[in-house]
């Protein structure tokens, strides 16, 4: 026991690594082998009877896992844009352009000490943060990317997305009820209050929309708004469509209305008392949550995933080119063009840069040689497949929005809460239940029955 002591400790942490992980994927790899041989027709059958089983657990580990980047961007959109607002370079660092800072706060804040307080129930201390996540992932869920690219159709669709992320404020009185803390406490009843009382002409301004769609399912919504910009809902719901982005905005907890975690009042709200990976979860899913809700925006009003002019079909390209009909040739073409193509971009700048070396020429070739290529493809999958082009439509449109969160947070200052309050029962509901009738009457009388 001895040695095999001191021979650990000797080893270097790649020795160690190795010596780790190639056993426990040896055994994994066996153990997979045999359950492949063993039980392997069975699981086929099972999931050939159930595809629906495996449609929903490929759609929400794909929702996870998208998450990650939407989040890590966000959050460098918001470092960088109000950065440059107060006139700072911003991240700058860490990859390129500083690019990669988010991935280094998240992994921070990941091997931070996770502390719980005394005093604080612990099991809702813990389950609190993963509450307010997944009703952020589970509104994800119904989201329609692009044509045939969403996690679930259903007809009910913006109902349970209403239900589903309206869970999150039970996952924030968790948070401030548990952790034992005045103040979170009071961030706990301010975020109750705060997303109760906008729930009321959140969920009413897009009624007026719903009378004109005839359905609550996305993608149909998504689909009515096919065509030229002018057939987006925005145009025919200008007042609705105001109404839910301020309400939308004060459910997300965006500025001027994060009430909920004011710094200059209560601290951190219903966060003063979490670190570690707790916080990270609170943190990581405020930052999904304002992809969900820029996403949900351009669902409802701006057309989804459809661009703003009528796409020809005649645009459209249909590839029928068979690459192993061209035989031997295709290896001589992957062979010569290439090679041929990065010579003629480095060409230009070692012959127009005498002191610049030839290997930096070729590198910068190289390089252009790759966007080259990736625009051809990116620009032949546009034209090529429909929801290459849709999903492109709907990122830039939910990062305008998102865009839009990050300039609002850079300039306008935080409301009080009773200017919160009164904003919501006084302005906001009214104006939603007049855009209702308003609505309905116009209905009435260019549709009468």
């Amino acid at each position: 026991m001895t040695a095999m002591t001191r021979t650990w400790g000797r080893m270097t942490l790649a020795g160690k690594v190795l010596f780790t992980v190639v056993p426990i994927l040896l055994v994994l790899t066996l153990g997979l082998i045999v359950l492949v041989v063993v039980a392997g027709k069975p699981i086929v059958d099972f999931l050939a009877a159930n595809l629906w089983l495996v449609r929903f657990v490929v759609a929400a580990t794909a929702v996870l896992l998208v998450s990650v980047p939407f989040a890590f961007l966000i959050m460098y959109m918001e470092m960088k844009i109000i950065a440059l607002m107060n006139l700072r370079i911003g991240p700058d660092r860490v990859g390129p352009y500083g690019s990669l800072l988010s991935v280094v706060h998240g992994l921070k804040v990941l091997m931070k000490e996770d502390f719980s307080p005394t005093g604080a129930d612990r099991l809702v201390f813990t389950l609190a943060p993963i509450a307010v996540f997944m009703a952020t992932i589970m509104g994800m869920l119904v989201l329609p990317f692009a044509p045939g690219l969403f996690g679930a159709d259903m007809e009910i669709g913006l109902l349970y997305f209403f239900g589903v992320t309206g869970l999150s404020v039970v996952g924030l009185l968790m948070a401030g009820w548990s952790s034992f803390n005045k103040y979170s406490l009071l961030g706990g009843l301010r975020s109750a209050a705060q997303v109760i009382s906008y729930e009321i002409p959140l969920t009413l301004s897009v009624v007026g929309l719903l009378l004109l769609a005839g359905t609550m399912s996305l993608n149909t919504i998504v689909l009515n708004q096919a065509g030229w910009f002018t057939d987006w809902y925005v145009f025919q719901q200008p007042l609705g469509a105001l109404i839910f982005f301020i309400a939308a905005t004060a459910e997300a907890n965006r500025t001027p209305f994060d009430l909920t975690e004011a710094d200059s009042e209560i601290v951190a709200g219903f966060a003063t008392e979490y670190s570690g990976m707790r916080f990270g979860f609170f943190f990581f899913a405020e930052y999904v949550n304002v992809f969900v809700v820029s996403g949900l925006i351009v669902t409802l009003f701006f057309g989804g995933w459809n661009a703003p002019f009528a796409w020809p079909e005649a645009w459209a390209v249909h590839l029928t080119i068979d690459p192993g009909s061209l035989g031997i040739g295709l290896l001589f073409a992957l062979l010569i063009v290439p090679p041929v193509l990065i010579l003629a971009l480095a060409a230009p700048f070692f012959l127009l840069r005498s002191s610049m070396p030839w290997w930096q020429a070729l590198i910068i070739g190289f390089v252009l040689f790759n966007l080259l290529i990736g625009a051809a493809v990116t620009g032949l999958a546009y034209v090529s497949w429909p929801w290459v082009a849709g999903l492109a439509w709907f990122l830039m449109k939910s990062y305008a929005f998102v865009f839009l969160f990050v300039w609002m947070r850079g300039t306008l200052p935080r409301v009080r809460i009773d200017q919160l309050m009164g904003f919501a029962w006084k302005w906001l509901l009214p104006a939603a239940l007049l855009n209702l009738f308003v609505t309905a009457a116009a209905l009435v009388v260019v549709h009468p029955k």
